[in-house]
């Protein structure tokens, strides 16, 4: 599966935007889909994800309650809500891609990856 990440940009604190991840292929409900961050200088670290048919979901402990991950299977897209933005979620934003209905935090456990889209917030 191909994974193309857009939304990105550029954001006062408190404020929100809206990424998009969408996929080729045409077993897109057999993945769990993820989005991971990575600021300058920090490790790449899980955000959210969501199974593929249940629309079960888990998020980071840091996002949880500003943070909505939700996916349209017609469409092959996986979005990400992000309300009440903080300057410490400024990083490149990436949608990730695992086969199954395993939930993981790991950037090990996933397989497939989009190109990245900067999240820029201002304070």
């Amino acid at each position: 599966v191909q994974l193309q990440a857009s939304g990105g940009g550029l954001v006062q604190a408190g404020g929100s935007l809206r990424l998009s991840c969408a996929a080729s292929g045409r077993t897109f409900s057999s993945y769990v889909l993820a989005w991971f961050r990575q600021a300058p200088g920090k490790e790449r670290e899980f955000v959210a994800a969501i199974r593929g048919t249940s629309d079960s979901t888990y998020y980071a402990d840091s996002v949880k309650g500003r943070f909505t991950i939700s996916r349209d299977n017609a469409m092959s897209t996986v979005f990400l809500q992000m309300n009440s933005l903080k300057f410490e979620d400024t990083a490149v934003y990436y949608c990730a891609a695992r086969r199954g209905e395993v939930i993981a935090t790991s950037t090990r456990a996933y397989a497939y990856w989009g190109q990245g889209t900067q999240v820029t917030v201002s304070s």
